[in-house]
């Protein structure tokens, strides 16, 4: 039998059977799950499984089916990859102007976290965004990423949301505090737990503390935990570049360039002249640093960041 799993809780899962519909509490069957890299969770949220029941409301998961898509994040206190979602069409990444403040670098890593499904950003709280804010979010739009600005307070871009995420599968994914929960909520007709920003800190407090499936209405959302810091998951380099696609157009000298000041590289010079953005690609070069420095020291590299 196939499982869908709609909340995964400390090695627990809701499963809903593909088959018949029906909803299980479902446990791994021996210590892992059989799959082909080692990584934090056993199984994420939009997993599909193998198992079989053995109650009418339990069942025991056996395997995992290969990941059409996934959001993957580096868990440093496990020194492990962990997926946060998996198998979605869409990864909608909330940004807000103000508490907390919009933070360009925290997007790009969301971003780079994020393989195999389109991307959404979405400016939530935006009656709060000032021009400033704008025009950092439509120079995403430039380089090809499709963006839209909503506000559950004044209704601004609602209907157009919706209509982008129905028939979708669609992982939502930000820092704590820019509305996430409530986004879902005015979307969805749902209760998820919400809090305000420190003021202290001008930071979000954690209300989502798991990843949860929800269907409504011909929308399925994947509500995922808002965390402070986001980072990286380790890696092949190559792969970052997906989330930078106006580097993946510069010709360099030698295929294969990572663009981190190799002989023969054109992007520090197109980045010092205005080419391309001089802050996205420090951004490029600080999640490649930050993926390099997970490696043993002899495993290491030389010339990130060389500019």
């Amino acid at each position: 039998m196939r499982f869908q799993i709609w909340r995964a809780i400390n090695n627990i899962f809701l499963a809903r059977s593909i088959d018949d519909g029906r909803m299980y509490t479902a446990r791994i069957k021996g210590k892992v799950l059989r799959k082909s890299e080692a990584e934090y969770s056993a199984a994420s949220v939009g997993d599909i499984a193998a198992g079989e029941p053995y109650s009418d409301t339990e069942a025991l998961l056996t395997s995992l089916e290969e990941r059409r898509s996934a959001f993957v994040r580096w868990n440093a206190k496990r020194e492990m990859n962990q997926t946060i979602a998996a198998n979605q069409d869409m990864t909608a990444i909330v940004v807000s102007p103000s508490s907390p403040p919009f933070r360009p670098r925290f997007l790009d890593r969301a971003i780079a976290c994020s393989h195999g499904a389109d991307i959404l950003i979405i400016l939530n709280k935006s009656d709060e965004a000032d021009d400033a804010v704008r025009e950092a979010i439509s120079g995403y739009a430039r380089i090809g990423f499709r963006t839209i600005a909503v506000s559950s307070a004044t209704g601004e871009g609602l209907e157009d949301l919706r209509s982008l995420l129905e028939g979708r599968i669609t992982a939502f994914v930000g820092q704590s505090g820019v509305g996430k929960s409530t986004l879902i909520n005015t979307l969805m007709g749902t209760e998820q737990r919400t809090a305000g920003v420190s003021e202290k800190y001008n930071r979000g407090r954690h209300t989502t503390n798991h990843s949860l499936l929800i269907e409504r209405g011909g929308i399925s959302l994947i509500d995922t935990p808002g965390v402070r810091e986001i980072e990286v998951p380790f890696e092949d380099e190559s792969l970052v570049m997906e989330a930078f696609p106006e580097l993946s157009g510069c010709r360099c000298l030698y295929p294969g360039c990572l663009h981190h000041g190799e002989e023969g590289c054109i992007v520090p010079d197109l980045a010092g002249k205005g080419g391309i953005s001089e802050d996205r690609y420090t951004s490029y070069l600080r999640i490649l640093e930050s993926i390099e420095s997970r490696r043993p020291i002899y495993q290491r590299k030389r010339g990130y960041g060389n500019r």
